[in-house]
């Protein structure tokens, strides 16, 4: 955090204690995660809780809210607005993958390339392909039995994507990468043309 104030510490959303040097305030934060989309900060002086902070991101990513509760004070909300960092695809997920047949119970021997675009979204080849963003909204498919897809960031290391015809959601895949991005997980549940219901999954090595 910069600005008129400056603070510089790493912490655990583990609910442990960690230090924070150099800051009059409060010498310890704890850091709790509630969901994907909440986190508490207890802030500590002297091992004594002086604030707690409720931080939670709206759906679509782009404010931030900020309660800060404290003894003998009105609750102070912020709101903030994104105006940079904007999602893209990491590294991670950039590169070649192969099937890993020996995970995998469909031994197709698929193969796929990712890569960023240069405008904050993604090409995606494979048995089909597309390019695009993270912004919620559809975008064409080539070779592919659905219509369109719709590209979810919901973190460094997961993607979800929801593919349609014409207006129905038909499919839903969530891209899994390791924290060593040696491997890929696809978890892939829809319906299809035939009503069947399927859920599977597929394990990637990059190349």
């Amino acid at each position: 955090m910069s600005g008129e104030t400056h603070l510089d510490f790493t912490a655990k959303s583990d609910g442990h204690s960690t230090a924070v040097p150099g800051n009059p305030a409060f010498d310890q934060v704890e850091l709790r995660k509630i969901d994907k989309k909440q986190a508490e900060i207890k802030e500590k002086k002297d091992g004594a809780v002086v604030a707690t902070v409720r931080e939670k991101l709206s759906s679509d990513g782009k404010e931030l809210t900020t309660t800060i509760a404290s003894v003998g004070h009105p609750d102070q909300i912020t709101v903030w607005s994104r105006i940079g960092g904007k999602k893209a695809l990491g590294d991670p997920f950039a590169g070649e993958w192969t099937q890993d047949l020996g995970k995998t119970r469909l031994r197709q021997g698929l193969q796929l390339r990712v890569e960023a675009d240069g405008s904050g979204g993604v090409r995606f080849s494979g048995d089909f392909s597309y390019t695009a963003r993270f912004d919620g909204k559809q975008y064409d498919l080539k070779n592919s039995r659905n219509d369109t897809v719709t590209l979810q960031l919901v973190d460094p290391h997961t993607v979800d994507a929801f593919y349609r015809r014409g207006d129905q959601v038909t499919q839903k895949d969530r891209w899994v990468v390791s924290a060593d991005g040696q491997q890929m997980t696809l978890t892939t549940t829809g319906t299809w043309e035939t009503g069947q219901h399927v859920t599977e999954k597929l394990v990637f090595k990059k190349q």
